[in-house]
C-alpha cells in the first residue's frame, strides 16, 4: 500500500472515530441532546421507577445526574425518606450498569424557611451542572416529587435562574378556569418549594399537573407479558409493583392498574409531539406572571413509546 492510501485509510479512521463520539455511539449528536437532571422521591410510590428507567434508555437526553428526594408526609414515610430514595436510584443505574451518572444525596426535609436553602449534595449538584451550561443552553430539571432540592438551589444561588428550566409534575390545575388546587402530594411535601418556583422571576416553569399526568395508566397484565421474568432491571420493576402497598385508595385492591404520573413528564420531554402545554398566569396569591401547564397528553402513544424504547435498547429480552 504507497503512502497516498496509507493517508486515506488514516483520514477515514479518524473521521469515523471523531462520528462516533460526536454522536455518543447512539446516532444522536451530542450536542444536540437535551442535557437533563432528574430529581425524584423514588422510593415513595411505583411510577417513579419506570420514569427513570424510560429516561435512561433515551437518547436524546445527557443525563447530568440522578438526585434523591424526600416524602415525609407519607404514612409510610421513615425518618430517612431520601436515603430510601438514594437506595432504589443506585439500585437502577447499576442494574443498567449506568455507573457513569451522578448521583448526588438530596435533603431529607423540606424547606423550613422561605429565605433559608436546604443544604444537601444534591443542591450543589444542581448549581454546578447548570453554571456548566454553554450559552444559550439550559439545564432541564425534572422534578417528580417534591421542589425542595431545585428550590434550594435558586434560594442558594439565583444566578442559576436563566440557566434552567424546571420541569414539575405537581397540583392539579383547572385549564377552563385556571384554577389551582396545591393539595396534592407532591406539593404537600414541600409547600414553601412549589411558593418559592412559582414566585422567582425569571424562571422557566414547567408543570405536569396532577389533573393531566393521571390519565396515563398501565396494566399488569402489559407489565408482566412485557418484562415479567427478563431478569435485571426488568424484574426489578415488575417485583416495586407488586412489593408496595398502595395506601391511599381501597379501590383495585390487586393492583391491576397503576398511574404513571411521573412517566408523563419523561414521555413529553422525549416527544414533545405526544404532549399539548399551554400559558398560564400564576395562582392569585402569587407573583404574577406567566408559566407553562401540560393540558393534555397523548396515553396511548406514551404507552406504546414506552414499551418500543425499553425493546430497542433490549430490556425486554430474557
Amino acid at each position: 500500500m504507497n503512502r497516498t492510501c496509507l493517508q486515506t485509510h488514516f483520514l477515514i479512521l479518524v473521521f469515523s472515530f471523531t462520528t462516533l463520539c460526536a454522536t455518543g455511539g447512539f446516532g444522536q449528536s451530542i450536542q444536540d441532546r437535551v442535557p437533563i437532571l432528574i430529581d425524584t422521591d423514588t422510593a415513595n410510590e411505583v411510577d417513579d421507577l419506570y420514569a427513570l428507567v424510560r429516561a435512561l434508555v433515551e437518547p436524546k437526553f445527557d443525563l447530568l445526574g440522578i438526585t434523591s428526594a424526600q416524602f415525609h408526609t407519607s404514612p409510610l414515610a421513615s425518618d430517612t425518606t431520601v436515603l430510601e430514595s438514594q437506595k432504589i436510584n443506585e439500585d437502577i443505574l447499576d442494574l443498567m450498569k449506568r455507573q457513569d451518572i451522578k448521583r448526588p444525596l438530596g435533603s431529607n426535609k423540606p424547606i423550613l424557611d422561605s429565605n433559608a436553602p436546604m443544604e444537601s449534595e444534591a443542591m450543589h449538584h444542581i448549581i454546578r451542572m447548570a453554571h456548566q451550561m454553554p450559552v444559550g443552553k439550559q439545564l432541564h430539571v425534572v422534578v417528580l416529587g417534591p421542589c425542595t432540592n431545585v428550590a434550594s438551589a435558586v434560594l442558594k444561588d439565583p444566578s442559576i435562574v436563566p440557566k434552567i428550566k424546571v420541569h414539575y409534575i405537581g397540583f392539579w390545575h383547572d385549564v377552563k378556569t385556571n384554577s389551582y388546587n396545591k393539595k396534592e402530594f407532591n406539593t404537600g411535601n414541600d409547600p414553601l418549594a412549589v411558593e418559592i418556583l412559582l414566585n422567582t422571576k425569571g424562571l422557566d416553569l414547567n408543570i405536569m399537573s396532577a389533573t393531566t399526568s393521571q390519565h396515563l395508566v398501565f396494566e399488569k397484565t402489559d407489565v408482566d407479558a412485557q418484562l415479567k421474568g427478563k431478569g435485571g432491571v426488568a424484574d426489578y420493576l415488575v417485583e416495586r409493583w407488586e412489593n408496595y402497598e398502595r395506601w391511599w385508595t381501597q379501590k383495585d385492591s390487586e393492583k391491576k392498574r397503576w398511574i404513571m404520573w411521573d412517566l408523563a413528564i419523561i414521555e413529553a420531554l422525549a416527544h414533545p409531539e405526544l404532549a399539548k402545554k399551554e400559558a398560564f398566569t400564576t395562582p392569585a396569591e402569587n407573583t404574577e406572571r406567566s408559566i407553562h401547564i401540560y393540558t393534555s397528553i397523548e396515553v396511548e402513544e406514551m404507552v406504546a413509546d414506552f414499551w418500543e424504547s425499553l425493546k430497542h435498547y433490549g430490556l425486554l429480552e430474557k
